[in-house]
């Protein structure tokens, strides 16, 4: 990989790499760290990383500097503590992407982050497990489960819309 290349790859994916760390953190500032963080990973390794698989390079990278500031970042919350009217939704909503914004917050890290993957960025699930360091079929489980959550969260489309 060349210069060039480079310059390319922050021009072709820095705005999705950044999108896809906000839908996660809902930090822009952290978000924007992040993103350059990984860019600056690439160009420390610009020489070993293949031209034709920087695209993976970097959403990997990203996805694992993101799991390691959330994990710096995380709090144990008392069981206790925990009230359940935060994880079911009886709310009457008319803008559909606050509902799914709200059911994308209450999965954990993982099964977010592999939602955001596959549905919003549109990744396969190959590419999905080469970015998560995840099987394929561990991939396919997270998504499966992490639906099961959203449809047990959002409840039927009637009551959304």
């Amino acid at each position: 990989m060349n210069l060039k290349d480079y310059n390319n790859a922050v021009d072709e994916y820095s705005d999705n790499v950044y999108r896809f760390i906000l839908k996660n953190i809902k930090n822009s500032e952290k978000a924007k760290d992040i993103v350059q963080d990984s860019f600056e990973k690439l160009w420390i390794n610009v020489k070993n990383v293949n031209p034709l698989k920087v695209k993976s390079y970097i959403f990997t990278t990203a996805y694992h500097t993101m799991i390691d500031v959330i994990r710096k970042e995380k709090r144990q919350t008392d069981f206790e503590q925990v009230r359940e009217d935060k994880y079911s939704h009886t709310k009457q909503y008319t803008d559909l992407s606050d509902v799914l914004t709200d059911a994308l917050n209450k999965l954990n890290e993982t099964q977010k982050s592999i939602i955001l993957l596959r549905d919003y960025e549109g990744y396969s699930y190959k590419e999905i497990g080469e970015i998560t360091g995840l099987s394929e079929s561990q991939v396919k489980v997270y998504i499966f489960r992490a639906r099961v959550a959203l449809k047990e969260y959002i409840g039927s489309m009637e009551a959304v819309i």
